[in-house]
């Protein structure tokens, strides 16, 4: 099992990067949707003909991601990576792996975008937030502890391997 430690400004790089990209992705998309609400070729040509609507319904959910994404953006800007040693208890920022023999999993505690995954140095990392599940479970612990990981009923414990 390897126990490699990963460089924590790259990794929080590459996450600010990947929330960047899907921001100026998500803005493309919601203005080329709203031109598309509000081009000619879609005014309603009868009561029953939604398609603009639709359109500037979608152009409005895809703006409020994008803002969402910008405001993730920036809150990772400005994250302060703390660094973990032997013996600390994992809170925030901390670049958590866990094994169970031959399976490894990193996650790194951020403020928000749970759920996002990126990959260093060939070890993929999970964003996960303290309001996710596996983030409560592993505020607090330390090296060498366990933590159950998985759905009730089929949770499989994993040591937490190596925190930084």
């Amino acid at each position: 099992m390897s126990k490699q430690k990963l460089d924590k400004q790259i990794l929080l790089d590459a996450i600010i990067d990947q929330f960047q990209a899907e921001f100026e992705l998500l803005s493309r998309a919601a203005r080329t949707t709203y031109e598309a609400a509000t081009h000619e070729e879609n005014r309603a040509e009868n009561k029953y003909d939604t398609r603009g609507l639709e359109a500037s319904y979608l152009a409005e959910s895809q703006s409020k991601r994008a803002r969402e994404l910008q405001k993730t953006v920036n809150i990772y800007r400005s994250l302060k990576l703390r660094h973990f040693g032997a013996g600390e208890a994992i809170a925030m920022t901390a670049l958590v792996t866990l094994g169970d023999g031959p399976e490894i999993r990193t996650y790194f505690i951020g403020p928000q975008g749970g759920g996002a995954q990126v990959t260093i140095e060939q070890t993929r990392v999970q964003v996960i937030t303290p309001a996710s599940p596996l983030g409560r479970s592993l505020l607090g612990l330390e090296m060498g502890d366990t933590v159950a990981v998985g759905p009730e009923g089929t949770q499989r414990e994993f040591e937490i391997v190596l925190t930084c």
